[in-house]
């Protein structure tokens, strides 16, 4: 039974890893870059929700539905103004510009914010301590099945957007062959930055769940970027749904390990990674990103 409990909370944190992996595996499976400066984004995202949530009095909740839409405009303006740039400059280029964007990032927010460490858990409210108790060994917390449930959501309505609807497929055509699909009259820019602004929102909502599970500082980001783009890779770049079993095995794989031994927590994780990257999808990965 322990095992078993091992198992379930491995994937309720590889749920928040997925939430997280969502922008980052859209923005890959698009416009073929790595943003570095995802994970600081997401904590762009907590920041603004606990700012919300603590000046208006409301619950983190709320709070989301007025950050995810303002964090949906920011990301479109920030390919217009970045991004649109850099990608017209080879494959690195896209990396130093989002590498120096997370740079600016963490010490903007520790200028306004300080270093100290934030957290909206009690804000939340008891959803984030209450659990469903199966057997004496055995509880799940409410808070994890709604990350869960949040994840299986958003990845599959993202899924279902890309296969069933005309601006989804023009992201998909876009992904394919920008080329060809600027030759039938689709207007590749603004595709990519459709596809910005959706992953900056997703990883703002992200960044929210974070501040609620746990705690978040202005240096969170690279932590979050790696577990993020470990997802990706296990799962399978450019595939949702392989991003949430991506996150699931990253999850699983730190929970046992941290089971095994507190020290090898993180190290269960990285193995997998490691494994994966050794693995032909590593070679497929390194292949499509060094596609011009």
């Amino acid at each position: 039974m322990i095992w078993v409990s091992v198992v379930i909370q491995g994937v309720l944190l590889g749920a928040v890893y997925a939430l997280f992996a969502c922008g980052l595996s859209l923005m890959f499976g698009v416009m073929r870059i790595i943003n570095l400066a995802h994970g600081d984004i997401a904590v762009v995202g907590a920041y603004l929700v606990w700012v919300v949530a603590t000046r208006a009095g409301v619950s983190p909740f709320v709070a989301m539905v007025a950050v995810v839409p303002v964090m949906l405009v920011a990301g479109y303006g920030l390919h217009l103004a970045l991004l649109r740039r850099s990608l017209a400059g080879g494959p690195l280029v896209p990396l130093l510009t989002t590498f120096g964007l997370a740079i600016v990032i963490q010490n903007v927010l520790q200028q306004v914010f300080s270093p100290d460490v934030r957290s909206l858990g009690a804000a939340a409210g008891r959803v984030t301590t209450a659990s469903w108790r199966l057997t004496g060994e055995l509880a799940i917390s409410w808070f994890g099945i709604a990350t869960l449930a949040m994840a299986v959501l958003l990845l599959g309505g993202l899924a279902l957007f890309l296969r069933h609807t005309g601006l989804g497929r023009e992201m998909r055509a876009t992904a394919q062959d920008p080329d060809a699909a600027q030759l039938v009259g689709i207007d590749a820019r603004a595709v990519y930055a459709r596809a910005t602004a959706v992953a900056v929102a997703t990883a703002a909502l992200a960044g929210a769940f974070l501040a609620i599970r746990s705690t978040f500082e202005p240096t969170s980001g690279p932590t979050q970027l790696i577990f993020a783009f470990e997802a990706v890779v296990i799962g399978g770049t450019g595939s949702l749904w392989g991003t949430l079993v991506g996150g699931i095995i990253l999850g699983i794989a730190q929970t046992v390990g941290g089971h095994i031994d507190p020290q090898y927590s993180l190290l269960g994780g990285h193995l997998v990674f490691l494994a994966v990257l050794a693995s032909p999808r590593g070679k497929t990965l390194a292949a499509r990103t060094s596609r011009p």
